[in-house]
């Protein structure tokens, strides 16, 4: 017989496997890996380490905040709650 080109093979194995199975394989919606420098994945991981920390550090602190129940209120000094406090004077 004639030898086959890779293309030509490729695509008689493809509509053999067509009549095999329905199975598709799903698409690729990132993009390949690349390859990076050291500093380049170094400065990645100290990047993702920080914002990991941050995050506990809030976790730790509202779970702290529920387990004593303290009630963040807002501090308003211009507003109607500095009015009540005012002097009072007698009318006398």
């Amino acid at each position: 017989g004639s030898p086959i080109t890779t293309g030509e093979r490729r695509l008689r194995d493809k509509k053999h496997l067509d009549e095999i199975t329905a199975a598709r394989l799903p698409p690729l919606h990132h993009s390949p890996a690349k390859l990076l420098s050291i500093e380049e994945s170094i400065a990645i991981q100290i990047q993702q380490k920080e914002a990991y920390e941050e995050m506990q550090a809030k976790l730790a602190a509202q779970k702290l905040a529920e387990r004593l129940n303290i009630k963040m209120l807002r501090f308003e000094p211009e507003g109607k709650a500095s009015m009540q406090y005012r002097e009072v004077r007698d009318e006398d």
